[in-house]
């Protein structure tokens, strides 16, 4: 199991990366959250088997149409606490 906190660098605001995020996660099986932050970057963390975390970060890479990513830059983190994958509110 792996535990990965990302934050995701582009236009990745108003182009529906959260709930794009929500929905790939859920379908890899994963656990954690997204959000916004103020600085118009994506924060998620991601939780689950390693295979189905790397996935995520690759598709991550891609991101939903409307999106263009920059970069992502990631670290190793804690586990969250819960086993549903969420959308949180903007840090």
């Amino acid at each position: 199991m792996k535990t990965v906190l990302a934050r995701i660098v582009g236009r990745v605001q108003g182009v529906w990366y959260r709930g794009w995020t929500v929905e790939r996660a859920r379908e890899h099986g994963l656990s954690g959250w997204v959000r916004n932050r103020s600085d118009g970057t994506v924060e998620a963390l991601f939780h689950g088997e390693d295979g189905a975390v790397d996935q995520m970060l690759t598709d991550c890479r891609r991101g939903p149409s409307a999106a263009r990513v920059d970069n992502i830059v990631t670290e190793t983190h804690a586990p969250p606490r819960g086993e549903t994958f969420t959308q949180l509110a903007t840090l």
